[in-house]
């Protein structure tokens, strides 16, 4: 019963993300079904449990027996063979002190047992929480690269109709036109008609116009090429992102002990476990921590250990029978031959005694330093754990304010976005700004997805420490 008990401990495991056969609970359960470190971790705990009928056993019997080539002569007959037979037993409670040191042992393998299927699932959470990260990552530079290409319409748009800049040059525009064919026309007649000086150059303000035409041009050429080259680096972004999905694909199934290139299955965006950190949470893992509880069993086990020897250093007591087979012999004085060639039976008993009592004594001040070193390890331990727990929190309560942060920086930022390109539409905003804030708000959006994994990272770190399944 216990053996099925521990089989529904590994699979049941709750979390935020469903109960779908695509679920993170789901991959928990391919993990804690396949993994090999678990199911090696769980057959040392099985082996461990065949420990204890054995501690518990009695010394197997002696069994003698002897032949006689001649039979030796008795008075009352030849005896052939003798048997003896002798069962050996250990002081009182012996037996009991040594069950017990191979049940604290037992209970050891199953801690370490937990300790090793806590680990699993805290690298199956961390893998998971990175690719839900970057799956947001990669759906956030697919909107940026999608608002560059509106930019881009929008730019080609100004270009091919023509628009007022900021820094004051002039797009070619339809009214131009007239003017500059009237230049043109001017300087192929050679301009035979001289002007006076109080009048106006219209040859030379219709020069100017052409120019500013082509300086407006070259202008919107470059915002185009601008964009362009902010989108490529977009697109290599992207590159980037697939690539780092398809490593952290390969690190998540081999958690889960699959080929590689199987499927995984994430949602398109990460959100913050909920999780509320109480006072009585650095309480929890004193009685659920997994290496506490394999140390404070390592000193029970050395406890008993030391009780068995103590009794161990006192005498063992034997029970037997001694068995001889005796033949008849002629006799010729039939008045003694009433026993002649009848078997005797003999019960024995024997007491060992413990002389030599410097290796118990030894053995039972090995066992009673080894609980000391055990006692130490476990307020070590205890104490490595309270320190990474308010690490932990620390931790968890930066990234929650960080997350705050990014979230509102993030609707500033697309908010300004908006009203940039509007801007860049009428002439009024450089391209160079819109550009800065499109780069904001992507980098706002890839930190909140990059701090949401560290604060669902952190959550599964206490949890780790608590040794709890619920979220």
């Amino acid at each position: 019963m216990k053996k099925y008990i521990i089989i529904a401990l590994v699979l049941l495991r709750g979390n935020i993300y469903g109960q779908g056969a695509d679920s993170l609970s789901h991959y928990l359960e391919v993990a804690a079904r396949n993994n090999p470190a678990v199911m090696a971790a769980f057959h040392a705990y099985e082996a461990s449990l065949e420990k204890i009928p054995q501690a518990g056993a009695f010394q197997d019997p002696q069994l003698e027996a002897g032949f006689f080539l001649s039979p030796m002569e008795l008075v009352e007959g030849r005896q052939i063979a003798q048997f003896q037979l002798m069962q050996m037993f250990p002081w009182f409670g012996t037996r009991k002190a040594a069950r017990t040191e191979a049940q604290h042992m037992a209970q050891m393998a199953f801690e370490q047992f937990r300790e090793t299927k806590d680990n699993l699932y805290f690298e199956v959470y961390t893998e998971w929480f990175i690719l839900c990260s970057l799956r947001q990552k990669l759906r956030n530079t697919q909107q940026n690269v999608a608002l560059l290409k509106q930019l881009e319409q929008l730019a080609l748009m100004k270009f091919s109709t023509g628009t007022v800049a900021p820094g004051g040059s002039t797009s070619p525009t339809r009214e131009s036109a007239p003017a500059a064919a009237s230049t043109s026309s001017a300087m192929s007649m050679g301009m035979s008609a001289s002007l006076s000086p109080s009048q106006p150059d219209n040859s030379m303000s219709s020069m100017s116009g052409a120019v500013g035409g082509m300086s407006g041009a070259s202008s919107g050429m470059t915002e185009v090429l601008r964009i362009q080259l902010e989108t490529v680096e977009s697109e290599s972004s992207l590159e980037t992102l697939l690539s780092e999905i398809r490593t952290a694909k390969a690190r998540f199934n081999a958690l889960l002990n699959r080929p590689s290139d199987s499927e995984v299955i994430v949602p398109d965006t990460i959100a913050a476990i909920p999780f509320l950190l109480s006072d009585e949470t650095i309480g929890l893992i004193t009685g659920q921590n997994p290496m506490l509880g394999m140390i404070h069993e390592e000193s029970l086990a050395y406890k008993a250990k030391a009780e068995m020897d103590r009794k161990m250093g006192y005498p063992m007591f034997g029970v037997g029978l001694q068995y001889m087979l005796i033949g008849k012999k002629p006799e010729t004085d039939m008045s003694m031959n009433s026993m002649n060639g009848q078997d005797m039976i003999m019960p024995m008993v024997s007491v060992s005694i413990p002389v030599f009592r410097g290796k118990y004594k030894a053995a039972r001040r090995e066992s009673q330093l080894q609980r000391q070193a055990s006692e130490a390890r476990y307020t070590d331990a205890l104490n490595r754990l309270q320190a990474e727990f308010y690490s932990l929190k620390h931790r968890l309560e930066d990234a929650e304010r960080k997350i705050a942060l990014y979230r509102k920086q993030s609707e500033l930022a697309g908010t300004t976005y908006n009203l940039m390109v509007q801007g860049f539409a009428s002439g009024k905003n450089a391209l160079g700004e819109v550009i800065t804030v499109a780069r904001q708000l992507l980098d706002y959006q890839l930190k909140e997805a990059e701090i949401t994994a560290d604060y669902n990272t952190a959550v599964a770190s206490i949890q780790r420490l608590i040794s709890t399944d619920k979220y």
